[in-house]
């Protein structure tokens, strides 16, 4: 604004004023103030984090078994989200794909709420894509629900953030959110040196590639099925997703790379739609 002030006295106080010059004052003030407005805006969507996470935390749930004669009666599994209408809920395939035992009138439940006396759904229902490892559990209550995104791939370097609850069975129902740099749009699995290191799942995820997000962020086992989404919209771009990734992609590793992945919102649609058609997944 200074070198902006000098130029327009420089100008002003000379003997004749030209229409160049007031055009270029002009156009470096234009200039100025689009600046200001990129910087403003900019600044805003960084502190409109904590604001988001408010409003998203309703939306926030967890996947847990149910045991009336156990102690504890819950044992927390995993995270999820609520969608629309409010009765429906995503989460990992694997978080509710283990056989329950009927003897001990086992069932899965989803919890809503947060903290010591969160309120206990029952599950009416399971659709699953185990494929992209995502079920939506349809629950006998209507909670406040989250906007998925569209279809399309996010560009990679979007800063996204995720919230659920990390190690759920040791750090309870208090929701956490960890911030993430989209690193990557990478295929679940790639080939590998030779066939002596090659897994079973890497290679059934060789015969049907789809393409999954890598994180710049820190995701734990809690975290399967939390919602990843846009820092600036809020919308649900994808599912955190721990196990059916890393078995596909660091199966070679002797110790976690610490590395993050989600599956793209796009197979949710997918899932979706199946389900209101009937179709199978």
């Amino acid at each position: 604004m200074y070198q902006f002030v000098k130029v327009a006295n420089s100008i002003l106080v000379g003997k004749t004023v030209t229409l160049a010059s007031m055009s270029c004052v002009w156009h470096y003030l234009c200039a100025l103030i689009s600046m200001f407005f990129c910087l403003t805006a900019t600044a805003q969507t960084q502190h409109d984090l904590p604001k988001l996470v408010q409003q998203l935390k309703p939306s926030v749930v967890a996947v847990a078994v149910y045991n009336p004669t156990a102690s504890p009666r819950l044992k927390l599994l995993g995270s999820g989200f609520v969608i629309s209408p409010g009765d429906r809920v995503v989460t990992n395939h694997h978080v509710v794909a283990a056989t329950l035992d009927s003897v001990k009138n086992e069932t899965y439940v989803v919890l809503s709420g947060h903290g010591q006396q969160p309120k206990v759904h029952q599950i009416l229902s399971t659709d699953s894509a185990k494929q992209h490892d995502l079920a939506v559990l349809k629950i006998d209550a209507k909670l406040p629900a989250v906007k998925l995104a569209a279809d399309d791939y996010v560009a990679e370097g979007t800063e996204l953030a995720f919230t659920g609850y990390p190690i759920t069975g040791v750090l309870g129902l208090y929701p956490a959110t960890h911030s993430a740099l989209l690193s990557a749009v990478t295929p679940i699995a790639i080939p590998v040196d030779n066939s002596q290191v090659i897994s079973a799942a890497t290679l059934k995820q060789l015969r049907n590639p789809f393409l999954i997000y890598q994180l710049d962020g820190t995701a734990y086992p809690g975290n399967s099925g939390s919602m990843l989404y846009r820092r600036d919209t809020g919308e649900v771009v994808g599912i955190i997703n721990m196990v059916l990734v890393k078995s596909s992609r660091e199966a070679v590793l002797s110790d976690p790379s610490g590395i993050s992945y989600a599956i793209p919102v796009k197979h949710l649609h997918q899932l979706i739609q199946q389900t209101a058609t009937g179709a199978k997944p």
